[in-house]
C-alpha cells in the first residue's frame, strides 16, 4: 500500500502537467479541428518527459538536493540565471491560467461567476500550500484527478468504429480544411505542454520533500514510468472524444463547456459531475505545482531555505513568494484577461525556454561528482540528446509559426 501511495508524487506531477486548464481545452481544440492526427505528439512528449524527468529524480535521490540547486553550482551564474528567468516568467504565466482554471471549472457546477471564484480558488491554494502536508497534498489532489478517466470511460460508452480511429492516429496527415502551419503550431504547442519546466522542478523537489534517497530510485522511475504515461492517456482521452463528437458536428471549443460535452452526452449527468470533479483537482494540482514551483525555483537560486517539509517561520521568503505569486495571479485575472488564451501562450512560450530547461539537467545526470556511479546510462544519454535536437526546433520554429497562424486562429 505504502508503494502505491509513493505512485502519488508522479501522479499530481503527470496530470498537473498534462491536463492542466490549457490542456484540457488545448486537447479538445486539436482533437475538434484535427481528429486524431496529433495524438503522435502527445505521445512523443511523454516520452520526453519520461527521459528528463527520470533524470530529474535520480539526481534528487542520488545528491538529495533538488536539481535547480545543483544547477547554479555546477553551471555559471549566468546560464543559471538566465533558465530562472525563463522558467520563473513561464510559471507565472502558467500560475495565473491555473488559478482562472479551477473558477472556471468550478463555474460549471455552481454557475458563480469566475471572476468572484477567482480569489477564492487563490486562497485556497495558498491555504493547502501553508497548512497541509506535502504527502496529503500529493494523495488527495493526485488520486482526485484520476476522476479525468471518465473521458476514457466516455469512448467506450460512444461506441465509435474502432477501425477508423486506429486508422486516423497511425496514419496521421494535414486535414485538408486546416493550414500545414496551424497544424506545426498546435504540434509544438502539445510538445510544450508536455514538457513544461515546471513540471521536472517540481518532481526533483518534490522528491526532497520526500526524503528521497538511492533506496528509492526504483520508487522514483515508478512514478514517472506510471504517472506521466497516464497523464498522457488522458490527455489523448479528451482529444478523442473531442475527435468523436465534435469535429463531425464542426463545433468550435472556446470553453471548458465544449470540452465536457462529450462525457455529458454520453454518460449523463453522473459523468459529467465525475469530469467536473476531475477538472477541478487537476487544476487545482497544476495551481499548487506552478505556485510551489515559483517558490522552488528562486529559493534554490538563491540559497534560501524552502520547502513544505520546513516550517514556514523557517522559510519565510519561500512562502511569501508563493503568497507574492498568487496575488500577482490574482491581479491579472481580474482585468478579464482569458485564461485559456493565457495557457496557450504560456505552453509556446514554454516550448522557447526547453532548451535552457533540459540541457542543464542533462550534464548533471552525467556528473559523477554529483551522480557516483548513478550517472546515466548509454540509452538515455542518446535519448536525451535526440530530445535536445527536437526540443531546439521546436524552440526556433514557435514564435515564427504563432505570428504566421495568428497563434493558431
Amino acid at each position: 500500500m505504502n508503494r502505491l501511495l509513493g505512485l502519488a508524487l508522479g501522479i499530481l506531477t503527470a496530470i498537473g502537467g498534462f491536463v492542466d486548464v490549457g490542456d484540457l481545452v488545448t486537447s479538445a481544440v486539436v482533437g475538434s479541428r484535427f481528429g486524431l492526427s496529433l495524438l503522435w505528439v502527445i505521445a512523443l512528449g511523454v516520452v520526453g518527459i519520461i527521459v528528463f524527468a527520470e533524470m530529474a529524480g535520480r539526481v534528487a535521490a542520488v545528491s538529495g538536493r533538488a536539481a535547480f540547486e545543483i544547477i547554479r553550482e555546477r553551471l555559471s551564474p549566468r546560464m543559471a540565471l538566465g533558465n530562472l528567468v525563463a522558467s520563473f516568467l513561464i510559471n507565472l504565466l502558467t500560475l495565473t491560467a491555473e488559478v482562472g482554471g479551477i473558477a472556471l471549472s468550478l463555474q460549471l457546477a455552481s454557475d458563480v461567476h469566475p471572476r468572484l471564484l477567482i480569489p477564492v480558488a487563490a486562497l485556497a491554494v495558498w491555504l493547502v500550500v501553508w497548512r497541509v502536508k506535502f504527502r496529503v497534498l500529493e494523495n488527495v489532489t493526485g488520486l482526485l484527478g484520476l476522476a479525468l478517466a471518465v473521458f476514457a470511460v466516455t469512448i467506450v460508452l460512444l461506441k465509435p468504429h474502432w477501425a477508423d480511429l486506429a486508422a486516423g492516429a497511425l496514419r496521421p496527415s494535414v486535414p485538408a480544411s486546416e493550414p500545414v502551419p496551424t497544424y506545426w503550431y498546435y504540434a509544438i504547442a502539445l510538445f510544450g505542454s508536455a514538457m513544461t519546466p515546471y513540471e521536472v522542478f517540481f518532481f526533483s523537489s518534490g522528491a526532497v520533500e520526500e526524503r528521497w534517497s538511492v533506496r528509492d530510485l526504483g520508487q522514483a522511475r515508478l512514478n514517472v514510468f506510471v504517472g506521466f504515461p497516464l497523464g498522457g492517456l488522458l490527455s489523448g482521452a479528451i482529444a478523442v472524444c473531442a475527435a468523436i463528437v465534435l469535429l463531425p458536428r464542426g463545433i468550435q471549443v472556446t470553453s471548458l463547456s465544449e470540452v465536457v460535452a462529450p462525457v455529458a452526452l454520453a454518460g449523463g449527468k453522473l459523468a459529467l459531475a465525475v469530469a467536473i470533479l476531475g477538472m477541478v483537482a487537476a487544476t487545482f494540482g497544476a495551481a499548487l505545482e506552478t505556485a510551489l514551483s515559483g517558490g522552488y525555483t528562486i529559493a534554490q537560486f538563491f540559497g534560501w531555505s524552502w520547502g513544505k517539509f520546513r516550517r514556514p517561520t523557517e522559510a519565510a521568503r519561500f512562502h511569501l513568494l508563493v503568497i507574492v505569486t498568487l496575488l500577482v495571479a490574482v491581479a491579472v485575472l481580474m482585468t478579464g484577461v482569458d485564461p485559456v488564451k493565457v495557457t496557450e501562450y504560456s505552453v509556446v512560450f514554454s516550448a522557447i525556454a526547453l532548451p535552457l530547461t533540459y540541457l542543464p539537467i542533462l550534464i548533471i545526470a552525467n556528473d559523477p561528482q554529483y551522480m557516483g556511479e548513478h550517472v546515466n546510462s548509454r540509452v538515455t544519454n542518446a535519448l536525451g540528446l535526440a530530445f535536445l535536437v527536437l526540443i531546439v526546433l521546436a524552440s526556433v520554429a514557435a514564435i515564427p509559426l504563432m505570428v504566421v497562424t495568428g497563434a493558431g486562429a
